[in-house]
């Protein structure tokens, strides 16, 4: 039975959406033998096993920022995850994968061939700003300025769009995996203590923010000390945790800046009027919605589940893709990057 699916494989999650739901969201992870490359776990089950394998065993993430790092294992994991939802119960599947913007022409194929590796043969692609206005409701028949910001695990999508055309853009290289990155290098030179990258998540999720907050607030973690090799426990503040991503911070506030400034005053001037739309995973840490509104002067439109915008936006692109068709841009990126035509 033919079916549609959305698949958007990040950096922390592959997700896939049919039927106007969620069927499946895993960590990007698969666990390998070492000697013979063979994937043993996969998802939940691989991550778990981070950072706690033995030799013999190793953990590997294989999309890195939007992008296929290691081809073979991707291969295995998209596999695995599509045919463990939907089996052999359907028959060439309409698939749309959602991107990055900066991705090429040959990552895009790379992407589509792992897809098509797993018994998918209608496959095209869709750059994650456009497909997030899409699922926003935004109307592409009116030449009206929006401004889309998707803060995901390894990147950030910027892009002003305008009667569904991009009018500029970015994508940022930094996402919610360099805040835990920056975590744990903080704790290292200011603590000498060694943590993990679930501890620094953790510490993250638990106290991080985009603002300095007006009440201190602290956790308490165990990591290895760094001389000693022995078990540390230790406090972090909230204020020690904004210290330790604030170029991370200031990266993504100047990206965003610059998208602007290389906009059309009117697609500005609307954007002044309608705010921002602020999506991704890494838009949940607290006060980032403040802080951009304050560093750029415009309101923030912070999006309730903001990971549903794009797979929302995608499927309905790929049941009618004569939503973007004003969109030459994105129209042309949808012809010339599909594997086999559906449309």
């Amino acid at each position: 039975m033919p079916t549609d699916i959305v698949m958007d494989a990040g950096t922390y999650k592959t997700v896939l959406y049919s039927g106007g739901k969620i069927v499946l969201e895993q960590p990007s992870a698969v666990s390998v033998d070492t000697d013979t490359y063979e994937p043993l776990a996969f998802g939940d089950k691989a991550k778990a096993m981070f950072g706690r394998t033995p030799p013999n065993i190793t953990t590997v993430f294989p999309v890195e920022r939007g992008v296929i790092s290691d081809y073979q294992v991707a291969e295995a994991m998209i596999v695995h995850f599509i045919k463990s939802i939907f089996g052999n119960r359907i028959f060439k599947p309409r698939v749309i994968v959602v991107v990055p913007s900066y991705v090429t022409t040959v990552q895009h194929h790379s992407l589509a061939n792992a897809v098509a590796a797993a018994g998918c043969r209608n496959i095209s692609t869709i750059e994650s700003s456009v497909a997030s206005a899409v699922g926003l409701g935004i109307d592409f028949t009116k030449p009206h300025g929006s401004m889309i910001v998707d803060i995901g695990g390894g990147t950030t999508d910027i892009a002003t769009l305008s009667l569904g055309g991009v009018v500029s853009n970015d994508t940022l290289r930094v996402g919610s995996i360099d805040f835990d990155d920056a975590i744990e290098k903080y704790v290292r030179r200011e603590k000498n203590i060694l943590i993990g990258g679930e501890t620094a998540e953790h510490i993250k999720k638990t106290i991080g923010s985009a603002v300095k907050r007006d009440f201190s607030v602290t956790v308490t973690a165990k990591g290895r000390h760094l001389f000693s090799g022995l078990p540390e426990t230790f406090e972090i503040s909230s204020g020690e945790v904004y210290e330790a991503i604030s170029d991370q911070l200031g990266l993504i506030k100047k990206s965003c800046q610059s998208v602007l400034e290389k906009s059309e005053p009117d697609v500005v001037a609307d954007i002044s009027h309608d705010g921002i739309y602020l999506l991704g995973g890494g838009a949940r840490l607290y006060g980032m919605e403040k802080m951009l509104s304050d560093y750029l002067d415009v309101k923030v439109n912070f999006i309730d589940d903001p990971r549903r915008s794009a797979l929302n936006g995608a499927d309905k692109v790929l049941k009618n893709p004569k939503i973007v068709k004003n969109s030459d841009y994105q129209y042309r990126s949808i012809q010339n990057l599909i594997v086999n035509d559906v449309f």
